[in-house]
């Protein structure tokens, strides 16, 4: 630290012991732990005939920080339930110095301190001393006093724009004779800086107030899942502005123990943040389970949105149970709105999880044609989200910049812990996977080819088909100030079958990624095949419905096979419960359906939580011995909770919440857990009901106090063994208080 300047007249003169203002600094450890500044006392300890009231002594300091003062009004942080100073990097606020006398320029000297984590140091960015200029300059600490009446002085502060993200003290410190005098420690003047998107030279700057208002200040977003072919969509509670989540979130730098002068740089918040939000091998926020058992903990599907779940694992420091990947996407993008990175969640349907980055998974049939679910160990995940933070990337070279794949569900190793990216979203669709984070395991994700095989009896493998266009099918997120899907699939990757499709992939081979089968086994042009899943209810009987075209003037006869799975999300298949086969006859330049009726009887017992059921259709042409296969999942569609607010909806009156749900099931539900959510009008709130008798309907009213007007979202959830996933909202207008 360096000590504070005099003039030489004040050299000279004697300065008592333990008076001088010089300290040791020791080294920086972590931001959990504070250690006060010592306040340097002058009574006592002074020459006989100084008088205290000689010295200019602060008296307190206004940090304007309650929610309508104007701080966190030009720094959009008005709307943290929390009543400290918050404001963003690199762009100016406001406080006010009340001293024990006016303020004299030519004879006082005074500086502010921020200091962050135990023992902070200046070139580590954790002592911060702001020094009094005549002008601010951008891109520099400093501060400016913009008035000077009576015993009060108001000072515009500067921040640095890569400074520090964080919970920093502060002291105002005066320099007297004898010494420094400093305030003590006081809470309330504690200070926190953010990122800030609003400025040009942040590292998150966006330059885009829709996007700005979107991915950093809506504490209420959408997720898709489900299928390509039957897109679902669930509200989720960011809440990144609710009470104590801030402290929560800050809390998982120190958790994650990344180092105190890192904790200015986005790309090394967002990666220790993916590895950090599961538990891992770091002890972090959420336990993973893809299981369908949930003893200890609550099913994913409960959850409503994030605030239970940091506010959980901050209170208790231990991993919360459970979660899947919309859960770690939902928490992860909290932590990074609530800091200040612009974040969104993304939907990937038709998944692929590449384990050796081969860019290839691999269906394997018997000499039926039949699926072989014992060789079969690649999984299509029916859909999967991560995370994308908008940032520069200084690392790498110009142009790669902008959203940063992130992805905090444990699915692989990367650097000896479990997290992944952040990869560029430029990279990875021009095939440049050379450039870190992670870019390989996600190109795979959304640019591997299906490769069906056929296994002999001798063990020996023959490639039948590759299918190219499976994976990957569409990427979603949430649209611009609407609850809509934006497809961003051509961000990711370009459209199959072009050139610069085939120039990405080269791109990608040739910066190692690896590609096991060099013969393009493509679908016949001779016969098409395809087939379609109708849509249906939860314990209801379907149809899937196979279509065949003949393309040629010659005459085909085919053997072909239906196989259903019940499956989880990811993919991965439990058990068998349809295998069904049929011949079929194809006339010349004809086409020809097949209709197989799937009963509810057939695949209700054995039903996962998702309601998830997958279909392979594989079909050989006898007269050419080529392979027809197409594999697609479907969703059964599960009732919804039905939410009503009746009366009057204002900021500051009682209002009722109805929940309503009607059992379909031809059974008793039991042990029914109920969560109810509401951003600004109600904390979640969870209840347990003991039974639903089967057609029998639920209703549960809960009273609530609306805290902030507007547009506002009631988010319910419904769970049992029996039915999971069970969602509703109701979209609601809160009037302000009168």
């Amino acid at each position: 630290m360096t000590e504070p300047t005099t003039t030489e007249k004040e050299k000279k003169k004697p300065v008592p012991a333990g008076l001088s203002g010089r300290r040791a600094i020791p080294p920086n450890v972590s931001n959990a732990e504070e250690d006060e500044i010592p306040t340097m006392e002058l009574t006592g300890l002074m020459p006989r005939g100084v008088n205290l009231q000689d010295f200019l002594e602060v008296q307190e300091v206004n940090i304007f920080s309650r929610e309508y003062e104007i701080n966190k009004r030009e720094h959009h942080t008005d709307k943290y339930y929390n009543f400290k100073l918050i404001v963003r990097r690199g762009q100016p606020y406001h406080i006010q110095i009340q001293f024990n006398r006016p303020y004299n320029p030519q004879e006082d000297q005074f500086w502010i301190e921020y200091v962050i984590g135990r023992y902070p140091q200046q070139n580590k960015g954790t002592y911060i001393r702001i020094p009094l200029v005549r002008e601010l300059e951008s891109g520099k600490w400093g501060a400016k006093i913009t008035h000077s009446e009576n015993n009060y002085v108001g000072l515009t502060i500067l921040s640095a724009p890569d400074c520090i993200v964080g919970k920093f003290r502060m002291y105002v410190a005066v320099l007297t004779p004898y010494g420094i005098l400093r305030t003590r420690r006081n809470p309330d003047t504690d200070t926190y800086i953010l990122f800030n998107p609003w400025c040009a030279e942040d590292a998150v700057f966006l330059d885009d107030e829709q996007q700005r208002q979107e991915y950093v200040l809506n504490d209420l977003g959408v997720i898709f899942y489900g299928d390509p072919d039957n897109i679902r969509s669930r509200s989720w509670n960011y809440g990144q502005f609710e009470e104590g989540v801030l402290d929560a979130c800050l809390y998982l730098m120190d958790r994650a123990k990344l180092d105190l002068s890192g904790r200015g740089n986005p790309v090394k918040i967002s990666r220790v943040g993916s590895a950090v939000i599961n538990s891992q091998d770091d002890q972090g926020v959420l336990v993973g389970c893809w299981s369908n058992v949930y003893d200890y903990g609550v099913p994913p599907s409960t959850w409503t949105g994030s605030v239970d779940i940091l506010l959980e694992y901050y209170s208790s420091k231990e991993p919360v149970r459970y979660g899947q990947c919309w859960v770690f996407a939902g928490v992860f993008n909290t932590f990074l709105r609530c800091i200040g990175i612009p974040a969104r969640v993304i939907t990937n349907f038709s998944s692929a999880h590449d384990n050796d980055a081969n860019l290839q998974l691999d269906v394997f049939l018997d000499e039926d044609s039949k699926v072989d679910n014992k060789l079969t160990k690649d999984s299509i995940w029916n859909y999967h989200c991560w995370n994308e933070a908008w940032m520069a990337r200084p690392d790498l070279p110009v142009g790669f910049g902008g959203w940063q794949a992130v992805d905090s569900t444990p699915q692989e190793n990367s650097d000896g812990m479990y997290r992944c990216g952040p990869a560029s979203v430029q990279a990875i669709k021009h095939g440049h996977v050379c450039f870190q984070f992670d870019s390989p395991f996600i190109f795979a994700e959304v640019n591997s080819d299906v490769v069906y095989s056929k296994v002999m009896k001798s063990g020996q493998k023959e490639v039948e088909l590759i299918d190219k266009t499976h994976i990957g099918r569409l990427i979603l997120t949430k649209e611009l100030g609407m609850d809509g899907k934006k497809d961003v699939t051509e961000q990711y990757k370009f459209q199959e079958g072009t050139e610069e499709e085939r120039l990405a992939l080269d791109t990608a081979l040739m910066y190692g990624v690896k590609k096991q089968v060099t013969q393009d086994a493509m679908p016949s042009a001779e016969v098409d095949m395809d087939f379609q899943v109708e849509d249906s209810t939860i314990g209801s009987d379907f149809k899937v419905i196979v279509t065949f075209k003949n393309n040629t003037k010659n005459r085909y006869t085919m053997k072909s096979y239906l196989s259903g799975n019940i499956v989880f999300y990811t993919g991965v298949s439990k058990t068998e419960f349809k295998n069904h086969s049929f011949d079929v006859t194809l006339e010349p330049a004809r086409s020809q359906t097949t209709e197989v009726l799937i009963k509810a009887s057939e695949y209700m017992s054995r039903l996962l939580e998702q309601a998830s059921l997958h279909f392979f259709v594989t079909a050989r042409v006898n007269e050419t011995q080529k392979i027809l296969a197409r594999q697609k999942s479907a969703a059964l569609k599960i009732p919804q909770v039905i939410l009503k607010v009746p009366g009057e909806k204002a900021v500051g009156k009682e209002m009722t919440v109805i929940v309503e749900f009607t059992n379909p099931l031809n059974r008793e539900l039991t042990e029914v857990l109920v969560r109810l959510d509401g951003p600004g009008v109600l904390r979640p709130i969870a209840k347990k009901f003991s039974k639903i008798a089967r057609n029998s309907t639920l209703t549960w009213e809960e009273k609530c106090i609306p805290k902030r007007d507007g547009p506002r979202k009631l988010i319910a959830s419904l769970n049992c063994d029996a039915i999971r996933h069970v969602y509703g909202e109701l979209d609601i207008d809160i009037q302000s208080a009168v």
